[in-house]
Parts: C-alpha cells; structure tokens; sequence
C-alpha cells in the first residue's frame, strides 16, 4: 500500500510539472525498442511505463482529465517537460518505424487530446522555426513602417519644392 502512495505521488508530481501529456500503448515492444524510444525523446520528455488505475488517482489529484478512457491495455505515458511539438514528432517517427507503438491521446494546454490531434500537433514546425517566421515578419513590417515615416518627410519637402517653383514661375 505504501508502494503505491508513493507511485500515485511520483505520477501526481510528473503530472504537474509537465507541459503535455502523450500517452502510448506499448504493446509488443522490447525492452531495446522502449530503451531506445527514451533515448530518443530524452531532451523534452520523461517515458514511463504505468500502471492505469494508479495513473487515473495521480490524474485526478493534479486536475488532469480526460485521459479515463485511454487508460485500458498497457500504456505509458511521455512527461513533456520540453517541446511538446518535438515529442509529438518523435513519437510519431518511432511509431511508423514500429507499428507496435499507438499513440492513443494526451493532455496539453488544460485539455484533453485524442490521437488524431496529437498528429496535427506532430504536424506542427518547431518553436525555432516559427520563432524565425514570427521574427521575419516583425523585421518586415518594422521595414515598411521605416519606409512609410522616412517618406513622408521627403514627400512633404518636394512637395514645398514645387510650390515654391510654381510661385517663382508665376511672379
């Protein structure tokens, strides 16, 4: 019992310092290709095999909901404390490589996912590459703004210019 109090309190604690939560059924899967698998997702993510009921205790005391019905046959869950665009990736690799691995759902963002939205979220770029679009186009449109005010002093000078030569020419 006491074993378990403190597995429900290790889950409880992943849980809340966790960015997402994607869970996998890992069926038929060695022990190289799991060790591998957490290899791969090492830098954004913790994997762990758990246990269904003691994972939907450690849900609920940490406010995660939604997962209930995914929590059937053996899973195991990636912790994002990361990217959860670059785990959703990766899990998506691994699973194509081998078909065993299903992503069944997640948690992001104080809601729940199924697995069809962990592949859109797969789809996603990375926070580095849309970080470099979003500062694109604020360089952009700082450029444009640039133009705009550096033209409307040279503007407003021809301007003056013209009337000055129209009233030279006309007195």
């Amino acid at each position: 019992m006491a074993q378990k109090d403190a597995s429900v309190a290790e889950l409880t604690k992943h849980f809340e310092n966790s960015t997402a939560v994607l869970l996998t059924e890992y069926r038929g899967l060695t022990v190289a290709q799991l060790k591998q698998l957490r290899n791969d997702i090492r830098q954004d993510a913790e994997y762990a095999v758990v246990k269904n009921t003691l994972t939907k205790i450690a849900a609920a005391n940490a406010g995660v909901s939604g997962l209930d019905d995914e929590l059937k046959g053996p899973s195991a869950i990636a912790f994002v404390h990361g990217d959860p665009v670059a785990v959703a990736k990766s899990l998506r690799a691994f699973a194509k490589a081998n078909p065993q691995l299903v992503v069944k759902g997640g948690y992001f963002d104080g809601a729940a996912l199924t697995a069809d939205e962990v592949n859109k979220l797969a789809d996603l770029e990375s926070r580095e590459v849309l970080l470099a679009k979003l500062a694109g186009a604020m360089k952009a449109t700082m450029t444009k703004a640039a133009y705009v005010f550096q033209a409307l002093p040279s503007k407003a000078v021809r301007t003056v210019d013209a009337l000055r030569e129209k009233q030279d020419t006309a007195a």
